[in-house]
């Protein structure tokens, strides 16, 4: 059997929030980083595996309320994909043929009054981080790139 790569939803999702200065204030964008209990690349936007019947953006969806606990608006798909090889030692644990992940994205905005709640096992804490922030909390240069092109691409199409 040949060797496959798993199809992925995952969202990055943006909310206001006012920054004040001595010039005055104004409202900016932080967005949504979940952290994994695991020793590398433990930072990511919230994510996971697109399930049969699901479109991109339920699947994306989904994976947000299950990690997450929160609900967003959909504002759009991305034109990003990021697609990567799992390491050999997490392959050799996998009693299938997929060999790693392609990864569509999905622009969404925090549905106002909600607070995000992680269950402590598959994601044991969250941030909320301004694009500046990116290297402080995604090592792999890669995947760091592509959350910059996401906040990029979502800054255009926020309200």
């Amino acid at each position: 059997m040949k060797d496959t790569y798993r199809s992925c939803a995952s969202v990055i999702v943006f909310r206001p929030t006012s920054v004040c200065s001595p010039d005055g204030c104004s409202v900016v964008h932080e967005f949504l980083l979940l952290h994994k209990p695991r020793k590398c690349d433990a930072w990511q936007l919230p994510q996971g595996g697109v399930e049969e019947g699901e479109t991109l953006e339920e699947a994306a969806m989904r994976e947000l309320q299950e990690e997450a606990g929160i609900t967003g608006t959909v504002l759009g798909k991305s034109s990003e994909v990021y697609q990567y090889d799992f390491p050999s030692s997490y392959r050799s644990f996998r009693p299938d043929h997929v060999c790693g992940q392609c990864i569509e994205f999905v622009i969404a905005l925090l549905n106002e009054g909600e607070t995000v709640q992680v269950d402590q096992e598959e994601v044991d804490a969250h941030t909320w981080i301004l694009p500046e922030q990116i290297p402080q909390y995604i090592q792999r240069k890669e995947y760091a790139e592509v959350v910059e092109r996401l906040v990029k691409e979502g800054q255009t199409v926020l309200p």
